[in-house]
């Protein structure tokens, strides 16, 4: 057996409220590969707790945020050793119940931490002390920042190449990352454009600086940024994939650069793709000098925790706007529980979002007579 703590530290077997940890929780499995996430996960009530080691955490989840890339791990494409059934969910923020000796040199029972780590669909999750992020209290907005800021953040730093007066366009502005790489290139004071699908979406991007937003179910992408930008757009931060990438291809200026973070409309599909127009891309870069960067966050971890230090700062300095969509407006009501996952995933690949979709997971607490 794993040495998990020394017992004269009993009382981090405690939850922080004075109410013991149940032996026993819920949370999402992988049992089988597929595009589909409903025919994929399966949600187990009868799990065991995790026990913490003596350089872990237990975390117990009190919001989860929901990814695109759900899917993808869920299909298996991004691990093909990794054999169902595994846990699943990619980003936590909680409150520590318990953790092991070692740990509690730099935390304490009751403290509110935030972590990426997979296996977060689940009501605790054990996470290693150096993978958590301290925070200032238990907030939904701090998710928004995890995986969705980072990546906006990393990106268009390392690749963007962003000074005053470039334009760029965001596809997907008002989801979960978008709403960071509008925020972010403005800071860098450039012209931003951001494509939705609505108009209340069209209002959230204005709110924060968006130039020009274009609806793209009554206006038409391509001949707005022929019209408006017949020079090109220097930065794109694509995540549609499709016929918005081969557009985005099309729109780019000379030395303009495409940022890849993702092809969502291809995600449930059996490859994970969507089709492009790839045949001329040799001839449309050359005739430009232009590039295409593609960015996988994992591969950026080294710039990770500086990335996040600077959004936790603007944030609480109240220089970034974090969004976040519980679902108020679908149709069943707010995402509550880790049964509305499923609901917060469709909701997601329906275009609905404003901001990142998070679930809220409720905890009784029972106290100890």
């Amino acid at each position: 057996p794993r040495p998990i703590l020394d017992m004269s530290y009993s009382r981090h077997f405690l939850d922080f409220q004075g109410s013991s940890i149940p032996s026993s929780m819920k949370k999402l499995v992988v049992t089988k590969l597929s595009q589909n996430f409903r025919e994929a996960v399966t949600l187990q009530q009868d799990s065991p707790v995790p026990l913490p080691g003596d350089g872990d955490l237990l975390v117990r989840n009190r919001f989860v945020g929901i990814n695109a890339s759900d899917i993808n791990y869920s299909a298996g494409r991004y691990d093909s050793s990794v054999k169902p059934p595994f846990d699943i969910g990619f980003e936590g923020v909680g409150d520590v119940v318990a953790l092991g000796l070692s740990a509690s040199a730099h935390y304490t029972v009751g403290q509110a931490v935030a972590y990426v780590k997979a296996g977060s669909f689940a009501e605790y999750t054990v996470v290693p002390a150096k993978q958590a992020v301290p925070l200032p209290s238990v907030k939904p907005e701090f998710l928004t920042l995890m995986v969705s800021g980072a990546t906006a953040y990393i990106s268009l730093k390392e690749l963007g190449e962003l000074s005053e007066g470039k334009k760029v366009l965001v596809t997907a502005a008002a989801g979960g990352t978008g709403q960071f790489a509008v925020q972010l290139a403005k800071k860098a004071k450039c012209h931003v454009i951001g494509t939705c699908s609505s108009d209340e979406k069209g209002g959230f991007l204005k709110s924060i600086g968006c130039d020009r937003t274009i609806n793209y179910k009554t206006e038409n992408v391509e001949s707005v940024l022929r019209k408006d930008y017949p020079e090109g757009v220097d930065v794109v931060y694509e995540s549609v994939g499709g016929k918005m990438f081969d557009l985005a291809l099309n729109s780019l200026a000379t030395k303009g650069r495409l940022i890849i973070i993702g092809f969502i409309t291809g995600y449930q599909s059996p490859t994970g793709l969507s089709p492009i127009k790839a045949e001329l891309l040799p001839a449309k870069l050359l005739k430009k000098s232009a590039s295409i960067r593609g960015f996988f966050l994992n591969h950026y971890l080294s710039e990770y925790q500086m990335a996040l230090k600077h959004l936790l700062e603007m944030y609480e300095k109240g220089d970034l706007v974090c969004e976040v969509d519980f679902g108020d407006m679908s149709p069943e009501g707010k995402f509550i529980g880790l049964e509305s996952v499923f609901r917060a995933v469709d909701y997601m690949y329906m275009g609905k979002n404003i901001g990142k979709i998070v679930v809220e997971l409720p905890h009784s607490v029972n106290s100890k007579l």
